[in-house]
C-alpha cells in the first residue's frame, strides 16, 4: 500500500493525496493553523478511515450471516488530548442499521467482531484511545 502527500503551497496548508490505488483526497487546516478550510482535517480521515473500516466489516458479517441489511450509516464522536502529540483518547461509533427483519443480536455481534477482530483501523488507534460503541437497528421495506 502506498500514497504520496503533495504541498499546493505557498500560501495555505492544502496538500493533496495521491492513493496507491489511483484515487485523491484534499487535506487542509484551520485557518488558525495557516490553512484555508477548503477541505477535511488529517485527524477527520482518520476517524473516516476507522468509521469505514468497521462499516465495511459489519455490513459485510451480515451478509455472511444472510441478514438482509440495506443501511449502515455510522456517527463518530472523538475527544484528543490536549498537548502534543493530540492523539484520539476517546472515540464512539454509533452504528444506524436498518434493514428486513435485522436481528439486533446479529448486528451487535457483527460489530463488536469488527471492533475486537477485524478492522485493522481500530486495531492501530485503539493503541491512545478507549473505544465504545451503540446500535440502532430499524425496519426498512
Amino acid at each position: 500500500m502506498q500514497c504520496t502527500v503533495q504541498w499546493n503551497g505557498p500560501e495555505g496548508m492544502l496538500f493533496v493525496t495521491k492513493t496507491g490505488s489511483g484515487h485523491v483526497v484534499a487535506m487542509d487546516g484551520a485557518p488558525e493553523g495557516g490553512g484555508n478550510n477548503l477541505a477535511p482535517r488529517p485527524m477527520e480521515l482518520m476517524l473516516t478511515g476507522a468509521g469505514g473500516c468497521s462499516a465495511y466489516d459489519v455490513v459485510l458479517i451480515l451478509k455472511r450471516s444472510r441478514q438482509e441489511v440495506l443501511q449502515c450509516t455510522v456517527d463518530i464522536t472523538a475527544e484528543r488530548a490536549d498537548t502534543d502529540p493530540k492523539v484520539f483518547t476517546k472515540i464512539h461509533f454509533h452504528f444506524k442499521v436498518g434493514g428486513k427483519q435485522l436481528k439486533p443480536e446479529t448486528v451487535e455481534r457483527a460489530v463488536q467482531l469488527s471492533h475486537d477482530k477485524y478492522c485493522s483501523a481500530i486495531a492501530m488507534l485503539e493503541k491512545t484511545a478507549t473505544f465504545s460503541h451503540e446500535i440502532t437497528v430499524f425496519e426498512m421495506s
